[in-house]
C-alpha cells in the first residue's frame, strides 16, 4: 500500500487531511491512529482490494464510516478502468445497508473527480447539495451524492 498509495493521480481528490508529501510511514500511521480506533468503536470499515488472481497483491482500498461522507476508496493506477472499484462499491454499499443497517449512504466527491462521480451515477446515486471541500489538491467545488437503502435495494432486485 505504502508503494501504490502516495501518487498525486490517486491522493489529489482526498480530503487534505492526507498529507502530502506522503511521508515514508503514512499508511501505517494511517492505519493505526484513525482505521483501527474507528474499527474498535464500530465507526470504521475498512478493506483491501485484491485481484482473485493474485490475492498476495493490495491494489487499493475501500472503507465505510459513520458521518456525513460514508464511503472512501482509492486504487492503483494500473488497476483503473477495469470495473474494480464498481465492483468493491456494490459489495460494500451492501453491507453498508444490509448487514449494518444504516437508511442512507452519502458520499461527497471534487466535481472534477470524475472518475469517482461515475461510480456514484452507476450506483444510482444522485446530487443532494454543492459546496465548497478542501483536498489534497486545494479548494474544490463538490457534490454530495446520496442513495437511501430502499433506491439501493430496488435497482438491485431488477
Amino acid at each position: 500500500m505504502q508503494i501504490l498509495f502516495p501518487d498525486w493521480e490517486i491522493v489529489k481528490y482526498l480530503v487534505n487531511i492526507v498529507p502530502w508529501p506522503y511521508p515514508a510511514d503514512g499508511i501505517e500511521t494511517f492505519l493505526r491512529s484513525v482505521v483501527m480506533p474507528g474499527m474498535e468503536q464500530d465507526k470504521y470499515w475498512y478493506w483491501t482490494l485484491r485481484l482473485k488472481t493474485a490475492p498476495e497483491q493490495i491494489i487499493g482500498a475501500i472503507s465505510l464510516n459513520v458521518g456525513d461522507d460514508n464511503r472512501g476508496f482509492w486504487l492503483g493506477l494500473p488497476w483503473q478502468r477495469q470495473g474494480l472499484i464498481t465492483e468493491a462499491c456494490d459489495a460494500v454499499t451492501d453491507y453498508w445497508f444490509d448487514v449494518l443497517g444504516f437508511p442512507v449512504l452519502r458520499v461527497a466527491k471534487a466535481i472534477a473527480n470524475t472518475g469517482s462521480r461515475c461510480v456514484s451515477e452507476k450506483q444510482g446515486m444522485r446530487v443532494i447539495g454543492v459546496e465548497e471541500r478542501d483536498y489534497v489538491c486545494g479548494r474544490l467545488p463538490s457534490e454530495i451524492w446520496e442513495i437511501t437503502a430502499d433506491e439501493w435495494r430496488a435497482r438491485r432486485n431488477r
